[in-house]
């Protein structure tokens, strides 16, 4: 299957340190790195490193990132001749990572705001070559609306980061939709901290349309429905020490796994294996795992809650 990613490119500033600074507290951070990012580029990385065939669609500034973040793609195999460059400054993701492997991000979006209607026409023969569409909300909402509309016959996958209020109109159309548990609660404009909320947000957002719901959970596992009924499975036991691509990661491993034609539930899991090497390697694209990676990985499971 050919698969479209229409999202962001940013280059990462990274900064590691114990904790997080207070207000008005200054600290000595442990050390900066800067990566590729930005949440769809990292998740074109990750159907790549799948082994499967990946567009990207977006834009960049013309300068050193842009160019770097292109670059990045087309090493791992994403075909990036729709990319395009504008005369504005490459989206940048200011990030801190604590020593527990939490992070806090700063998104300044630059040319992904550039991402227009006019753009999607452009490219519209092209996007609509692919079988499977890739979005997230790193780009104008309005732009999201307008292709979910033109691409609707399609399978539409949607990450909803960073989380807002979402459109009937979008919602009615996606296939997946996969947002963490915070975006979730936001989606559905309800608290989503215990099982019995969780499922009432499910009913919210299923109302709309949505065909399929998943949760991501962090290290308690994922979320879906099958059958009228909320199920679980559990997340593999890993050490964790940098969150950042954990999401991204997770979308990457599970389109490749609907690609290939998987059950939901063995390209969920596969998502989670996926996820589970990733988030124990520094980075964001780097760190993303390799299709023989995920298929020999041989993690063991944490009990259901």
């Amino acid at each position: 299957m050919k698969i479209a990613v229409i999202g962001s490119l940013n280059m990462d500033l990274v900064s590691y340190c114990k904790r997080v600074p207070d207000v008005g507290e200054t600290l000595f951070g442990e050390k900066f790195v800067q990566n590729p990012g930005g949440k769809g580029a990292n998740q074109a990385v990750a159907i790549a490193k799948q082994g499967e065939n990946i567009s990207f669609f977006g834009k960049v500034g013309n300068d050193s990132f842009g160019k770097e973040l292109k670059n990045s793609l087309k090493k791992v195999g994403v075909k990036v001749e729709n990319i395009e460059e504008e005369s504005i400054s490459t989206g940048i993701a200011k990030i801190l990572v604590e020593a527990t492997g939490d992070n806090r991000i700063l998104v300044i979006p630059g040319a992904n705001f550039l991402v227009d209607k006019e753009y999607i026409d452009r490219k519209k023969n092209e996007i609509l070559k692919a079988d499977i569409i890739v979005l997230q909300f790193e780009i104008p909402l309005e732009t999201v609306e307008y292709i979910v509309e033109v691409c609707k016959e399609k399978t539409i996958i949607l990450n909803p980061a960073p989380a807002k209020k979402i459109p009937d109109s979008i919602l009615k159309n996606i296939d997946y939709l996969i947002p963490n548990e915070s975006e979730l609660g936001i989606l559905a404009q309800m608290k989503s901290d215990n099982i019995e909320n969780i499922k009432k947000a499910y009913e919210k957002i299923e109302e709309k349309g949505v065909k399929n719901l998943i949760t991501t959970l962090g290290d308690k596992g994922v979320l879906y429905k099958k059958n009228g009924k909320l199920e679980e499975i559990p997340s593999y036991k890993v050490k964790a020490i940098d969150t950042t691509a954990a999401g991204d990661s997770f979308i990457g491993g599970f389109v490749s796994g609907l690609s290939r034609g998987e059950s939901l539930e063995a390209a969920i899991d596969r998502g989670m294996k996926t996820a589970s090497i990733a988030v124990t390697r520094e980075g964001a694209q780097k760190a993303i795992p390799t299709k023989e990676e995920v298929e020999n990985f041989k993690g063991v499971k944490n009990e259901k809650n």
